[in-house]
């Protein structure tokens, strides 16, 4: 791990303190799981953590919302309300990065998931996120997209709207300014 993904001592210990309190206040979405043993798994994976700094740099708010009895792993979602306003205007892959000719976005969302550490999530995965809260009332955020769309140049969004969770498709090369990424990740 390099340097620019090291986290300083004060970074570690305020954001472990702002997922704990984050943690507290949201019980609902993570019955039956300990702070103290998610703390401790964090402590001892400094990526981890770091990729949990990422997340919360660019407003994703990511809490515990799962355990994986096989592998022992805490997982995280981001929880923000809407989709992470640090990550918006992104186009969905590098390849629909390359294909824009002009009025490039920065970036990508499965890039910047890269090098966050992050994954991106699943329609099944925001299915599951919508079932904790409300979430992506006025944003849309972009999912992993099946290579079968991917391969015809398409990407899917979803959102909520009307009290339901929508799963949409564009070109996977537009952006929008209230269409970002949510992220997981396993620690």
């Amino acid at each position: 791990m390099s340097n620019k993904n090291k986290l300083s001592a004060d970074q570690q210990k305020s954001l472990i303190s702002t997922l704990k309190s984050r943690f507290e206040k949201n019980m609902s979405r993570h019955k039956g799981i300990e702070w103290a043993k998610v703390q401790a798994r964090l402590e001892a994976n400094a990526a981890k953590l770091w990729s949990l700094y990422e997340m919360e740099q660019t407003g994703g708010e990511p809490d515990v919302v799962g355990f994986d009895k096989k592998t022992g792993e805490y997982i995280f979602f981001e929880c923000s309300a809407e989709s992470p306003a640090g990550r918006r205007s992104f186009c969905y892959d590098h390849e629909a990065l390359e294909k824009r000719k002009e009025h490039k976005p920065k970036d990508s969302a499965i890039n910047m998931a890269t090098e966050m550490g992050i994954e991106i999530l699943t329609e099944e995965q925001y299915r599951e996120l919508q079932q904790l809260g409300k979430f992506d009332l006025k944003t849309s955020s972009w999912v992993k997209t099946p290579a079968e769309i991917r391969k015809h140049g398409g990407a899917i969004f979803c959102d909520r709207r009307y009290d339901h969770v929508f799963t949409y498709h564009n070109g996977a090369e537009s952006y929008y300014a209230a269409r970002g990424f949510r992220g997981s990740l396993r620690v």
